[in-house]
C-alpha cells in the first residue's frame, strides 16, 4: 500500500513500491523513480462514478499513478488533510478530493436537493474501504464531532466531508447570514444527526442556493 505523508500543509508526498494511487488530474507537481501515469474520466461505477459532475454535466478528470518512487501532489496551494479509512466510508465534495489509495472504492451518492457549491450539490463522492485519502480545504480544515445529543448545523459553502453514522437533512430558507439579517433569496443549511465527524473549511464557496 502506498505511504501518504504531508510535507508542510499544502504538499502531499506519496511513496510507492509498485502500487498505485488515484489523484486529481494535473495535481502532480514532482516525482522521482519510475512512474506511469494514466488519465481516467467518465461516468459509471467506481472511480468513473466519482468523476461525473451530475448537476452541470461537467466532468472532473483523475489519473492513476503507479510505480516505484515518490510523487508529490498539490492543488492551488490548498490545505491538505489525511483521512485513514478502516473499512468505513467517507463522503466528500468531488472538488475537495486530491488523492486516494488505488484500492479504495469510489463512487457517487445522491444526497438530496440542497444549495451546494457550483458543480456539486446533488451528488457527493464516496470513498470506502481500507487505506488513506487526502482531502483539500481552502484554509485549515476544522474537524467537528457530532453526537446524538449534539447535532450540527453546517453552511453548505463551508462543508468539505464527513464520516461515521450520520444522517443529513437539508433545511431551506435560512443560512448563517440570514440569521443575522443579511443575504436574500432561497438558502440552505445542512443538519447532521447521529455519531460521526464533519470536516469544514474557514472559507465559503459560492453556492447556487442563494447567499450562504
Amino acid at each position: 500500500m502506498a505511504t501518504f505523508r504531508l510535507q508542510g500543509s499544502k504538499v502531499l508526498a506519496v511513496s510507492m513500491t509498485g502500487d498505485a494511487v488515484k489523484a486529481k488530474n494535473g495535481s502532480m507537481v514532482a516525482y522521482d523513480g519510475q512512474m506511469a501515469f494514466k488519465k481516467m474520466s467518465g461516468g459509471g461505477e467506481g472511480l468513473r462514478g466519482m468523476v461525473t459532475r451530475r448537476l452541470t454535466g461537467e466532468q472532473m478528470e483523475v489519473m492513476e499513478v503507479r510505480g516505484q518512487g515518490t510523487c508529490w501532489f498539490a492543488d492551488r496551494a490548498s490545505e491538505i488533510n489525511l483521512v485513514s479509512l478502516h473499512g468505513d466510508k467517507l463522503w466528500v465534495e468531488a472538488s475537495n478530493l486530491l488523492c486516494t489509495d488505488a484500492g479504495l472504492r469510489t463512487g457517487t451518492t445522491f444526497t438530496g436537493l440542497r444549495g451546494g457549491a457550483t458543480g456539486n450539490g446533488l451528488f457527493t463522492t464516496t470513498v470506502e474501504g481500507t487505506g488513506q485519502a487526502a482531502i483539500m480545504s481552502d484554509g485549515p480544515a476544522v474537524l467537528l464531532r457530532v453526537t446524538p445529543q449534539y447535532p450540527l448545523q453546517v453552511d453548505p459553502g463551508a462543508y468539505i466531508a464527513h464520516q461515521g453514522n450520520l444522517q443529513q437533512h437539508f433545511q431551506s430558507g435560512v443560512t448563517f447570514r440570514t440569521l443575522m439579517g443579511e443575504g436574500g433569496g432561497e438558502a440552505f443549511q445542512i443538519r447532521f444527526e447521529g455519531d460521526g465527524l464533519v470536516y469544514v473549511q474557514p472559507s465559503e464557496r459560492n453556492t447556487i442556493g442563494g447567499d450562504i
